[in-house]
């Protein structure tokens, strides 16, 4: 079997190694000239580490990122809503991990050139279209650098793994307009910085309406620093009409966040510092895509934010494409026809991951801050007497549940 595999990010990449494993040949086709180190902080959770250390990855992780020990809910003016430890800290059998986007991308990257062959990731190909019988899909690639005519391949089948802004998505679903977006902008950076608490923590502080996110995702300079990822999240335009596409990554401006990142406060954290120090950041509407009824069309499929984009909420992004990966590879290894994997693929998958979406669209687990902020919005005390611990860990468990990373799932899985 052969399969063709649309887009060179997490979800793409990770599916090739899985394919490997299981004796599948994939080639991956990127668009981009190559790929490279891009993006800023994200944070991967076990369910998803669990697979990418089954494909042996787990040591360059730990070269790449920070185990994440303890996540820290608060309200914006620093007060802890919630918190628990992460990861091995919370019993789980592997590591939560805060790590650079592009450095994750790297690392799988590379096991996909050392495993499957450099030629297995083919950089400059924009899709063009494909043509399926029932014999396969041939799909035709242009030239993305230069505009000139690429190559046409042949596969068993066909996943588009290419993104919110999705090629594959497009052929099937012509008319699905601009990505839904309420209002947030979002800026986040990074930079070498002072270590806060114990150099393995993330915080979250305030509500969906305007929000800071602060975690190391890298060793720094020095045994004091690390590289620091933060994130400011602030509602500020009419969710009517969304920004362009061309304005969708674009590099920030201090004048632009500044004035909102002074909303927060964070105990030991110089914000306006930390943001101050950042020679490059960006800007990018916070957005996601309504669920699609179907993924799958024939020997097509969907995989990643070209599936289910939802918003950065919950650690789940990159994570659920992970899984994605994992349950697509598992389904064609043992379906004794392509379609049936496909079919079966987005049986388990479209309902877990279009419940996702849902959840991140009301704030997913980091509703607990808005609870207790919408009853004590000047801040409180004692947190106890605005939201008791039962109803604020109702919040908080019960997402982790529907996402698939509770202390009991990850502890039931087997193999």
């Amino acid at each position: 079997m052969r399969v063709i595999i649309v887009g060179g990010g997490i979800g793409g990449l990770t599916l090739a190694l899985m394919l490997h494993a299981r004796g599948i040949g994939a080639t991956v086709y990127e668009q981009a000239g190559e790929i490279r180190e891009v993006g800023v902080g994200i944070n991967t959770l076990p369910h998803a580490i669990r697979e990418l250390a089954d494909l042996g990855l787990l040591p360059a992780l730990d070269e790449a990122g920070i185990r994440t020990r303890e996540l820290i809910y608060m309200n914006r003016f620093g007060q802890a809503v919630w918190q628990e430890p992460r990861g091995l800290h919370a019993g789980a059998p592997v590591p939560q991990f805060s790590i650079h986007r592009g450095r994750l991308q790297r690392v799988i990257r590379d096991a996909v050139a050392e495993r499957l062959g450099a030629a297995a990731i083919r950089t400059g190909r924009r899709l063009q279209g494909f043509i399926q019988d029932e014999g396969g899909v041939t799909a035709h690639f242009s030239d993305a650098r230069f505009g000139e005519a690429g190559e046409t391949v042949r596969g068993d089948v066909l996943i588009g793994a290419d993104g919110i802004h999705s090629a594959v998505r497009a052929f099937f679903f012509p008319d699905q307009g601009p990505p839904r977006w309420q209002g947030v902008q979002m800026w986040r950076g990074a930079c070498d910085w002072p270590l806060f608490l114990d150099g393995e923590s993330m915080i979250i502080a305030g509500g969906m309406a305007g929000k800071l996110v602060l975690y190391p995702i890298g060793q720094g300079a020095t045994p004091q620093t690390r590289l620091t990822n933060w994130v400011v999240n602030i509602r500020t335009g009419d969710p009517e009409r969304p920004p362009p596409k061309e304005a969708w990554s674009k590099a920030g401006r201090l004048e632009d966040v500044l004035p909102f990142a002074r909303r927060f406060s964070v105990p030991g954290v110089d914000i306006l510092g930390l943001i101050r120090a950042t020679s490059t950041f960006w800007e990018y509407p916070m957005c996601d895509r309504d669920p699609l009824p179907r993924w799958t069309h024939g020997r097509v499929t969907l995989l990643g934010d070209a599936a289910h984009p939802m918003y950065p909420v919950g650690s789940n992004g990159a994570s659920q494409a992970v899984l994605d990966a994992r349950c697509l590879a598992d389904r064609l290894a043992k379906a004794e026809h392509p379609r049936q994997a496909l079919a079966a693929y987005e049986a388990e998958r479209l309902p877990a991951t279009a419940e996702i979406v849902a959840m991140n669209r009301v704030g997913g687990p980091e509703r607990v801050i808005d609870a207790v902020e919408e009853l004590a919005p000047n801040g409180f005390d004692d947190v106890e007497r605005v939201l008791d611990r039962a109803s604020r860990e109702r919040i908080v468990k019960g997402y982790a549940g529907k996402a698939g990373f509770s202390a009991e799932q990850l502890a039931a899985r087997k193999g």
